[in-house]
């Protein structure tokens, strides 16, 4: 049994056209949709980007319990449980953030890993040697949005420069092109081997948007100057902005056509090599991105909107090639990869994962939940039925109490401030934790989200509505949302504090 996974961070369906896209330039995309089952209605989960990927490692959802931080010592992680049954994993990638202090823990699950520099700000290329950091490049960087002048916006600029300075050859310098490069270079080892997970994962479309100009020319893109391919997470003027916008549409896509060009040699090696034949592939992302859209730009600072949270999936497994080809509509979500996995590999655990191996749903042709969560610490909660999306907001601007259940205090790039842990305690265990007992605290400020507060509930109907552009007001369907939103919450082991903080502690003491 072998498996690869290809997982690209923000990539939005919106933008491929194996999802209707009729102008970004991927056909290697188009060709995957040829090759795999495409999914029409996967979700993802935790946000972002950590976050997600303690779903894929743990099939459980962990933003109720917990904002961005490490895998905790109570995590069952499925590499590290393939690994403890002779089935080798490799990890090559580019995603920067698994180096931080709140992702140290992902990439030691692997048997090896390797992995390639210089992503956004990257603490990695010494001023001293990036002497021409402030020479023009062909990609600049340019914070269109972000008119502040704070230390985190010059550490941006300061290490993202020095990084920018070390890209010249495409194939060389480029960490997403080598990520996927090196992939390819672990399935000519392993071809002959049997019993291995490969995790090829790419940083890249992450901003900044950063590509040779040969995929810019795709676009008919001239600029040299003033390219925003490092925007703020943040709204817009539209008004105001619309110029930069239509520019940064274009940046985002042309880093697309390049992360194409590579998906492309993977396929040819699949191809050359047969290896659809006996090798699972998984083709993903963690979350996609707004690039305009309800006067947004990026992810976090707005709700959790359907170009964010409704991502791509493509799945290839040996057992239904019949389906390749095909498109498969029925609702699944990132808690389901990891005991697709361990199905696949025939390897049970008795862990109580939230998530379902998406085997069951091909087989009997239906939806894998009848209602997922999904969200962000500190934001909003929300629940999708497969027609409705509710999305409930803090009861009151304190957004309190945002209490944490943890065994580790890192956040993304340090400690957790002193003022967080001061009161923690020491409290027994739950089903989040494997009833080990574990430390609680609470951020009274969200470091991620933004306070869900200020846009207040909202409720969607996505079969009528897709592009989420009508809210409705309608207090019944309000009401049977909150409903589900309480039962699925009980299902999932949501911790009283997250029922106060979003105003559900009474209607969770009413439902058993």
């Amino acid at each position: 049994m072998r498996a690869v996974i290809l997982m690209f961070d923000t990539l939005t369906r919106k933008y491929l056209p194996n999802y209707g896209n009729d102008w970004v330039h991927a056909p290697n995309f188009k060709r995957l949709g040829e090759k795999t089952i495409t999914f029409d209605n996967f979700y993802a989960g935790s946000m972002p980007c950590m976050p997600a990927r303690r779903e894929i490692h743990t099939g459980r959802y962990n933003f109720l319990h917990r904002s961005w931080g490490q895998l905790e010592p109570f995590d069952n992680s499925i590499f590290e449980h393939l690994k403890n049954n002779n089935i080798y994993t490799h990890l090559t990638t580019d995603h920067w953030h698994y180096w931080e202090d709140g992702g140290g823990t992902y990439h030691t699950r692997y048997n090896t890993w390797e992995g390639y520099r210089g992503q956004e700000y990257d603490q990695w290329i010494p001023a001293a040697y990036g002497k021409n950091h402030d020479q023009p490049h062909e990609n600049g960087l340019n914070t269109s949005f972000d008119p502040s002048t704070t230390e985190e916006k010059w550490n941006f600029l300061k290490y993202g420069k020095s990084n920018l300075a070390h890209l010249t050859q495409e194939d060389t310098s480029y960490s997403s092109v080598q990520t996927m490069l090196s992939g390819i270079d672990f399935l000519k080892g392993h071809k002959e081997l049997d019993n291995w997970l490969l995790q090829i994962e790419c940083f890249d479309p992450h901003e900044p948007f950063v590509m040779p100009q040969k995929y810019r020319d795709i676009y008919g893109a001239t600029y040299t100057d003033n390219i925003p391919n490092w925007p703020k997470y943040s709204h817009y003027d539209e008004e105001k902005e619309s110029e930069n916008v239509k520019k940064l549409q274009i940046e985002y896509a042309a880093l697309i056509s390049m992360i194409d060009e590579y998906l492309g040699k993977i396929l040819d090696y699949f191809d050359e090599n047969d290896l659809w034949k006996d090798t699972m592939l998984i083709v993903n992302t963690d979350h996609g991105f707004l690039t305009g859209e309800h006067n947004f730009v990026g992810k976090s600072s707005s709700p959790w909107y359907d170009e964010l949270i409704h991502t791509p999936f493509f799945l290839h497994i040996p057992e239904f090639a019949n389906m390749d080809g095909k498109r498969f509509d029925k609702l699944c979500q990132t808690i389901d990869i990891a005991p697709t996995i361990l199905e696949y590999f025939n390897m049970k655990d008795d862990f109580d994962r939230d998530g379902n191996s998406i085997y069951e749903a091909l087989r009997k042709d239906k939806n894998n939940h009848k209602e997922i969560l999904f969200g962000i610490n500190g934001g909003h909660v929300n629940i999708y039925d497969g027609k409705y999306v509710y999305m409930k907001a803090a009861k009151d601007e304190k957004n309190s109490p945002n209490t944490q259940y943890t065994l580790n205090f890192n956040f993304m790039k340090g400690f957790l401030p002193d003022i967080f842990l001061n009161d923690m305690q020491y409290v027994k265990g739950t089903r989040f934790s494997n009833w080990m007992p574990m430390m609680k605290f609470n951020l009274d400020i969200p470091l991620l989200s933004a306070n869900s507060f200020k846009y207040g509930n909202l409720l969607f109907d996505l079969e009528n509505d897709p592009n989420q552009l009508n809210p409705l007001k309608d207090k019944k369907i309000e009401q049977m949302m909150i409903e589900k939103m309480v039962k699925k919450m009980k299902t999932v082991d949501a911790p009283l504090e997250t029922y106060q903080r979003i105003g559900l502690d009474k209607e969770a003491s009413k439902i058993a």
